[in-house]
């Protein structure tokens, strides 16, 4: 499949995923959330793929944002409200992904951007790279984006990330634990793809469990998770791709995964 705002690419078992505006940041636009969620529900499907990298054209910006242009151009409460809907609904394929995503921050990050980056399970920055969410002095607030920051930044810096709107640095992100790393621009792309190499080379099947794991017990009591937990580390040990990593271990050789 084609697309007018992305670049869609599969290299190995490494599935990267470009927003393709360099000339407007990157910003998200209604096709540029369309297409983000045909390209991940691609992603999805692909039973090969271990996992997914998003990031964006240039070395300006990894994503600046709603376009509010292009979200202004639409008239009429449905419409807008339609137009809306775009981002809950690619949130939603992103949390049930079947992979792993790691977020490339090349450059600014802000608003619906920042977002983005906030919904990847993984992230890594550049230094030079500034994040936040500005949409308070806008007249606006980051209602779709509260929640994935809410879920991963304490609660007093998660507001004052949202009520006083400034930006900070990538090395604070990483203070805070908003992204994984951060790195000098020289080693942005070698430690971007030492991460995803890394991941690939794992069983897609035992990703697609434990990333499962990760996501569906949050929220559960105690005991209700540790049943979930139970049944989906039988089907791991019932797993082919388990068999061959033991095996491999005791044979002092590389394991040859089947995705089963």
């Amino acid at each position: 499949m084609s697309y007018e705002t992305l670049l869609y690419e599969k290299t190995g078992r490494i599935i990267r995923i470009t927003l393709n505006r360099p000339d407007k940041r990157n910003a998200l636009s209604p096709l540029v959330l369309t297409e983000l969620d045909q390209a991940f529900t691609a992603a999805d499907h692909d039973r090969e793929a271990c996992a997914v990298v998003l990031s964006g054209a240039g070395d300006k910006a990894f994503c600046a944002g709603a376009d509010l242009g292009g979200f202004a151009e639409s008239s009429g409460f449905l419409e807008k409200y339609e137009a809306q809907s775009l981002f809950p609904k690619l949130f939603k394929t992103m949390e049930e992904l079947s992979k792993p995503t790691l977020a490339a921050v090349n450059g600014v990050c802000v608003a619906g951007g920042f977002g983005l980056m906030m919904a990847c399970d993984l992230a890594i920055a550049k230094e030079s790279a500034k994040l936040g969410t500005p949409e308070i002095a806008r007249g606006l607030f980051p209602y779709m984006i509260s929640h994935f920051i809410l879920r991963n930044v304490p609660r007093r810096k998660a507001f004052e990330i949202m009520l006083l709107g400034e930006l900070f640095s990538a090395t604070e992100a990483a203070d805070w634990g908003i992204v994984n790393r951060t790195v000098p621009d020289a080693e942005f792309k070698s430690t971007v793809d030492a991460w995803a190499d890394k991941i690939a080379g794992f069983s897609p099947a035992v990703l697609r469990l434990g990333r499962k794991a990760l996501i569906k017990q949050e929220g559960m009591p105690l005991g209700g998770a540790l049943d979930y937990l139970q049944g989906l580390l039988t089907v791991n040990t019932m797993s082919e791709d388990a068999l061959e990593g033991i095996a491999a271990f005791f044979e002092k050789r590389p394991p040859v995964w089947k995705g089963k």
